[in-house]
């Protein structure tokens, strides 16, 4: 287990708040930022990374896309358009699923 800045998981502020606020719980990413056991903090309350999955956005559902502070997978999908440049989503893409919880006794 490794303390990590929280901004190499989460990479930006809005992001880190909705996290703070319990919105988020799991992020995808195209690329490994976290082992499982990993802590960050986020506004004093620290975090656990306590899941690191591989998939592909085919795999996402819109329970992961809730998770992840969308309505639902099709919001999710316009949120990563508007997000990213160029983005298409290929259900065979790549991601990396990282999911985290609150640690006890952390406030």
């Amino acid at each position: 287990m490794a303390d990590i800045d929280a901004s190499e998981l989460l990479p930006n502020e809005h992001l880190q708040q909705m996290v703070a606020e319990g919105r988020v719980t799991q992020l995808h990413r195209g690329h490994q930022y976290a082992e499982e056991g990993d802590v960050f903090e986020v506004e004093s309350d620290r975090f656990e990374v306590i899941d690191v999955t591989h998939r592909t956005l085919g795999d996402l559902t819109d329970e992961d896309a809730q998770r992840e502070g969308s309505e639902d997978l099709d919001a999710y999908r316009e949120r990563l358009r508007r997000v990213h440049d160029d983005f298409e989503w290929d259900p065979e893409s790549d991601v990396v699923r990282h999911r985290f919880e609150p640690v006890e006794g952390s406030d």
